[in-house]
């Protein structure tokens, strides 16, 4: 969808359709959406941050040039993958590398969410580290906006 020259465009008309507010939406891409045309992928990302979206790079730590993305793409947040918060509750290892990026967030002035929670040790490992925000199947399952909304009384 990176790869769409009405993108911009058609996100504007669908905020405008449904009277949202863009700092409201957040989209979360890939390194693999991004690698076809990083210059492309820049220019349209930027265009929708200077929108007021929130961008995210999802599955951070996975890629080969996820540094390099950090460093080059208007996002504000980071989505370190699950492969590393998993065993970062038994694996000194693993919390060390959450650690660090929950550090390199922080220093790049990122907000950083920990995929994949879902156990009690898991999310104490992550909060220990000062992750930002943390999601999965121990917070909460997949439900529909319908079931959400009853849920919450709204």
């Amino acid at each position: 969808q990176l790869g769409d020259p009405d993108l911009v465009a058609r996100i504007g008309r669908a905020l405008s359709f449904s009277h949202a507010r863009p700092e409201h939406l957040g989209l979360e891409v890939t390194e693999q959406a991004i690698l076809p045309d990083l210059d492309q992928a820049t220019d349209r990302l930027s265009a929708l941050a200077a929108a007021g979206l929130h961008l995210a790079v999802d599955d951070f730590g996975t890629g080969h040039s996820s540094l390099g993305y950090l460093q080059r793409l208007p996002v504000d947040t980071v989505k370190l993958d699950r492969s590393f918060v998993a065993p970062a509750a038994g694996d000194d290892r693993s919390r060390a590398i959450v650690t660090a990026v929950v550090e390199l967030a922080a220093a790049l002035g990122l907000r950083c969410v920990a995929e994949g929670v879902e156990t009690a040790s898991q999310l104490s490992a992550v909060a220990a580290t000062g992750c930002d925000l943390a999601q999965g199947f121990h917070l909460a399952r997949p439900e529909r906006a319908t079931d959400l909304l009853e849920r919450l009384g709204t």
